[in-house]
């Protein structure tokens, strides 16, 4: 058996709803909860659990309560909250792929159907709840199943289990109806919130996003700081890419990414663009020794993954350009088209180091400021040479290895 929620012509909730006197200015204190400050500023571990204990309280033997909120991300495509009396809440954060796990459950089919459903353990044609992770082994005997829809984007979903062998009454399941509205305002505001942070986090670094949230959107916005910079270029990426499938070509280059950029972030510096094939980092410079150090810390991983790349049979060089200057960093373009960027002569200089990389056969070259402040012990001088657009010779440096 699959039913609604609720049938629409049903009795209405009465003050006597749950089998002892729950008054309708107990469900409303729910309701107003749901819509208020205090739970605005809770986290989802927040919500979740103080809704579960406030439903216990109003009577309903709640004892697995789970949301499972879908969202717009490169990695996850969603994340189900978890809660149940006298446990920590479980957070899981599902994988793109995790759709496969829910197939053909009741849970799936209220996503895709945007229709409440009620099922119990007697029905073996949903027996396959049991297995999600959240609702296994807990000797659960039904679920209410109500999807929560946003305005527009995926469908999430509210999850009420009980172990009470009756299930829920009928007035129990018009209490959780009740208060469902409430419920998806509240969700669908952390799911905007979170596509919000996912989106400006994936396309243009936390640094530079939490620039933009706090307001920094202007095209005049513009602010000097000093900075450790990386610019990492694929080495002959013209002839691969003329050569290969395209579909090749862009496997091969994610994959040269997958390596290149959790080297950078794990030391601290934030990926501010890609330029086809080259990588442009910085390292907020703090402290410029620390800020440096990290710089080369990473270049070091850098190098060490090239050295072992592969990718359908085809290895990549790589050249790596490091220097430490001052940059004006903030938004510019024209209208409401802007790019948050990093500009300046020294944002010029690093790009023409990267270029001697290649001329010189190098795959890292530091410039002497850059040196100066990393202090590494194997850095030797590779000359002076002149790069295009800077009058005087510029001292270059790399590593031994």
């Amino acid at each position: 058996m699959t039913s609604a929620i609720y049938a629409p012509d049903a009795d209405r909730l009465q003050p006597k709803a749950v089998g002892h006197a729950v008054s309708i200015g107990a469900l409303l204190s729910i309701i107003e909860w749901l819509s208020g400050d205090e739970c605005h500023a809770l986290d989802e571990a927040g919500l979740v659990s103080g809704l579960g204990r406030r439903l216990q309280a109003l009577g309903l033997p709640v004892d697995r309560l789970t949301l499972h909120l879908m969202t717009l991300h490169p990695e996850f495509i969603g994340r189900t909250i978890a809660w149940a009396p006298g446990e920590p809440v479980e957070i899981h954060d599902r994988e793109h792929g995790a759709r496969v796990a829910i197939a053909n459950t009741p849970l799936r089919k209220v996503m895709e159907t945007r229709e409440p459903l009620v099922v119990d353990t007697r029905e073996s044609v949903h027996g396959r709840w049991q297995h999600i992770d959240v609702f296994a082994d807990r000797g659960l005997m039904q679920l209410v199943i109500a999807p929560l829809c946003n305005v527009d984007g995926p469908v999430s979903a509210a999850v009420f289990g009980t172990k009470r062998p009756g299930g829920f009454t009928v007035p129990e399941r018009q209490v959780i109806e009740r208060i469902l509205p409430a419920l998806r305002n509240t969700s669908e505001l952390r799911i905007l919130r979170q596509v919000e942070l996912s989106l400006l986090d994936t396309y243009i670094g936390p640094l530079t996003a939490s620039r933009i949230l706090a307001g920094r959107i202007r095209r005049d916005e513009i602010e000097s700081m000093e900075a450790a910079l990386l610019l990492c270029d694929l080495r002959g990426f013209t002839e691969l890419s003329n050569r290969l499938p395209g579909s090749t070509v862009l496997g091969m280059l994610n994959a040269y990414f997958d390596r290149i950029v959790p080297a950078i972030t794990r030391e601290g510096g934030e990926v501010l663009k890609f330029m086809g094939d080259a990588v442009l980092a910085f390292f907020p410079g703090y402290d410029a020794a620390h800020s440096c150090g990290a710089a080369l810390a990473s270049t070091r991983a850098i190098l060490d993954e090239i050295d072992h790349f592969q990718y359908e049979g085809i290895g990549v060089k790589a050249g790596i350009a490091l220097h430490y200057g001052e940059v004006s960093y903030g938004n510019v373009g024209s209208g409401r088209r802007l790019d948050f960027t990093l500009i300046g002569g020294d944002v010029n200089l690093v790009s023409r180091i990267q270029t001697a990389c290649s001329e010189l056969g190098e795959a890292l070259l530091m410039s002497a400021p850059f040196r100066e402040e990393a202090g590494a012990g194997d850095v030797v001088s590779v000359g002076a040479h002149r790069l295009k657009g800077f009058a005087d010779p510029v001292e270059l440096f790399t590593i031994l290895r």
